[in-house]
């Protein structure tokens, strides 16, 4: 009768290698992120239910009253009007024209390496430079877009007045700096794409056109729902270009082009600063982008079914 004996000590360690590896290997992104993401979300979260001081800190514990005070105030809804307007103007246009950009860069053409190392100089210049230099392209009186207008027996537009100006001159500031990084996403992906299927749509007699629309947009779904979510996150929490649009940084004199995050800045450092408010709006945009992702989410799953009930019912006719 053989005994069973015991594998050696090597064995075992090798084992375990194999098996807690993998975890070891990607557990240094979750540390970091548990301690400069989840803990302050966490910590946020228990400021926003206490009244809490700059210098004396946590207070007494006051439930939902700083959310009920935070959706009391018109300058919350203010802000939030703001936020998706300026987010709607620059999100929309970007995609498209990064779309349109990827595509020309993934023609033929000479010095490819230039071009596409040149869309992406204007997302390496700081954001405040970015602003600095638009707001005075943008600025009421002395502007070069109103100089231009005047040229062509325009009126000279009100920049910093006017909402609607604000909220476009700040998406153009945001198109500059982020259509080039999103151009370059798309751009790998349509080189990704295998050729075959463009070979076969030239054989079918499609032109360039009709190759975008029956080859390209559809193979580039998985990364154009990786650009939508992640530009929704980004334009909802947008606060270095209406921050630095004019001198004072408060949004306007009549905070009308205020975002949700300059918002949460003038709670938490304004004049009267509030800890605990300043929180609950900081809790209230993550829902609000949480539920947009959700939204998001919920439509390119219900594209994307229905892309694939057409493309079997073709396969079966």
């Amino acid at each position: 009768m053989s005994t069973v004996t015991r594998p050696p000590w090597r064995q075992r360690l090798s084992r375990w290698d194999v098996k807690f590896s993998p975890y070891l290997y990607i557990s240094p992104f979750f540390i970091l992120f548990a301690i400069v993401g989840l803990y302050p979300l966490l910590f946020t979260a228990w400021v926003s239910v206490h009244d809490w001081h700059l210098i004396g800190g946590q207070g007494d514990f006051v439930g939902m009253a700083n959310f009920a005070d935070v959706l009391q105030q018109p300058r919350f809804y203010n802000a939030l009007r703001n936020t998706f307007s300026i987010f709607l103007l620059s999100s929309i246009p970007q995609i498209i024209t990064a779309l349109f950009v990827a595509w020309m860069l993934d023609a033929n053409l000479r010095a490819k390496t230039f071009w596409r190392m040149g869309v992406l100089l204007p997302y390496v210049v700081a954001p405040v430079a970015v602003s600095l230099i638009f707001s005075k392209l943008f600025a009421d009186q002395s502007g070069l877009i109103n100089t231009l207008l005047t040229q062509i027996g325009i009126s000279p537009i009100g920049w910093h007045a006017d909402s609607l100006a604000a909220h476009v001159a700040i998406a153009t500031m945001v198109n500059f700096r982020w259509t080039g990084y999103n151009t370059l996403i798309f751009l790998a992906a349509m080189q990704a794409v295998p050729r075959e299927l463009y070979e076969a749509a030239v054989v079918d007699g499609a032109n360039r056109i009709n190759q975008f629309f029956s080859v390209t947009l559809p193979s580039l779904r998985p990364t154009m729902i990786f650009v939508v979510i992640t530009s929704t996150i980004g334009g909802l929490q947008i606060f270095d270009e209406p921050r630095m649009y004019d001198t004072l940084g408060q949004g306007g004199a009549d905070r009308q082009w205020q975002t949700l995050t300059m918002y949460l800045y003038e709670l938490g450092w304004g004049p009267q600063r509030s800890f605990g408010r300043a929180s609950a709006v900081a809790w209230l945009l993550f829902l609000i982008i949480i539920v947009i992702g959700m939204i998001n989410f919920w439509l390119t799953s219900r594209i994307s079914k229905s892309e694939g009930r057409k493309t079997k019912r073709k396969e079966v006719v």
